[in-house]
């Protein structure tokens, strides 16, 4: 690349859940179909050239999940190649390399999405109790009675994987590995849920007992309760976390690296009882610790795995990790001001070798919004520590992650393009208006590969 980068780090490449969040997925193996490329489908000759024409509303600039967005638009026109005559030949023979390599996940997934579908997406705790429960005559019945849509479902994620094998071939060709992002928690309305209710916390109906979330903290008073199922770590021992492994081997499949999202969650998470309306009312729980690793690693051996380890981290926490080499996160925009006792970590004089540096992650400000929130006691901290004017505070981070001793440095696209908090990605702690940022290379500055290149070349990351 130009710039000199290295590596592209991404969202969960699962699909999107509640609150368009690709943290609630109904999958922790499916690929998202929204990215599955309509062009490709016309040059097979499977969607017309009308097909591919937008539905009035989308954005270049933000993502339009709902109503005439890319959701009903991405599913109404993939619809239509499958479901032609002269495609079901092709899609049921060309699929069965897909069948054979997933069955473990995709034949219960397909099942899965095709009845949601049929019960308008309702939770599969409201499905009629036979097939709730997954009795076999009803999985049967349902199996043939939902067989076209099945085939779509797997049509779709034959086309995803087989995609985006071809987009990281391109990416490693040309020098750049891809770091996927594996988040620890899937939605309770999954197909994994469904499929294995042994494997999380659920009572006999089904319904989730405790949940998953942090207390309170920097980003929300009463904490982040996100709803997610929390795992029954006994199951996953007693059958030697394969469940986790195939997890795991599955992801490798698609990046090169993986960031596993809430780390800490792996040495003790916040268990909240489901009856609970916010993250207060909690406990911490111990996780699985090295054992899960352990068996990972004896599985699939040594992988680049980088720990999100953010939050409130304890010595159990960085014992797990250091034990297996897994570096951990710094957040530059958590280096500065009052918190700077609490928050020394992040400065970059104390950074370590086994270490990702970020300007700020998918959870924060972008760097121009969080400077203009910043008090005054942070700006004139950073301008001290970093000899700058803050003027271009974007860029005094950038360079100074690339300064940093940590092995490896990332950069947000909002910093690296100069915008402001309107470009955020997520605000941790709220259900709706996330997720839906996008840009167009109309928003990069004529000189920003050269001055990316140049940070690379003064600090030795090229």
């Amino acid at each position: 690349m130009a710039g000199g980068q290295k590596l592209w780090q991404i969202l969960p490449l699962v699909n999107i859940g509640l609150g368009d969040s690709p943290y609630m997925s109904s999958s922790a193996f499916a690929g998202n179909v929204l990215m599955i490329d309509l062009a490709e489908l016309h040059t097979r000759g499977w969607l017309s050239a009308d097909d591919l024409v937008p539905e009035p509303g989308l954005s270049d600039t933000a993502v339009n999940f709902c109503g005439h967005g890319a959701v009903p638009h991405g599913a109404a026109r993939t619809r239509r190649a499958p479901v032609r005559p002269e495609c079901n030949p092709a899609r049921t023979r060309r699929t069965g390399g897909l069948c054979a390599e997933h069955t473990s996940w995709l034949d219960n997934y397909a099942l899965f999405m095709a009845i949601s579908e049929h019960h308008d997406q309702r939770s599969w705790t409201d499905w009629a109790p036979a097939l709730a429960t997954r009795q076999p005559a009803a999985l049967a019945a349902a199996a043939k009675q939902h067989g076209e849509r099945i085939q779509f479902w797997i049509f779709c994620q034959w086309c995803f994987f087989r995609q985006w094998a071809r987009l990281r071939a391109y990416a490693n060709q040309r020098g750049v590995q891809i770091v996927g992002d594996a988040p620890i928690f899937i939605a309770h309305n999954s197909a994994e849920c469904w499929a294995r209710p042994e494997l999380f916390e659920l009572d006999t109906a089904g319904q989730p007992t405790v949940v998953a979330g942090v207390p309170p903290d920097a980003f929300s008073a009463t904490g982040q309760r996100w709803g997610n199922p929390l795992y029954r770590w006994s199951a996953h021992a007693s059958e030697g976390y394969a469940w986790w492994i195939e997890r795991v081997r599955r992801i490798f499949e698609l990046v090169d690296i993986v960031r596993i999202d809430h780390f800490r969650g792996f040495a003790g998470y916040w268990e909240i009882p489901a009856s609970e309306p916010t993250a207060m009312n909690g406990r911490w729980v111990p996780g699985p610790g090295p054992a899960l690793f352990k068996a990972i690693a004896g599985a699939l051996g040594p992988l680049p795995i980088i720990a999100e380890d953010l939050g409130v981290i304890t010595p159990d926490v960085d014992a797990l990790r250091t034990e297996f080499d897994f570096p951990g996160m710094r957040i530059l925009q958590f280096a500065w001001g009052e918190q700077l006792a609490a928050e020394s970590r992040f400065l970059p004089h104390n950074h370590t070798h086994d270490s990702v540096v970020y300007t700020g992650s998918h959870d924060n400000n972008t760097t121009l919004g969080w400077w203009a929130d910043a008090s005054e006691d942070e700006r004139n901290h950073l301008r001290e520590y970093l000899a700058c004017d803050g003027r271009a505070v974007n860029w005094d981070l950038i360079r100074a992650a690339s300064a940093s001793v940590a092995d490896t440095a990332v950069h947000p696209m909002q910093d690296v393009i100069n915008l402001g908090a309107e470009h955020r990605m997520n605000f941790p702690g709220t259900a709706a208006g996330n997720w839906g940022w996008r840009y167009t290379w109309a928003m990069m500055a004529p000189d920003t590969a050269d001055r990316l290149r140049r940070y690379g070349q003064l600090y030795g990351r090229l």
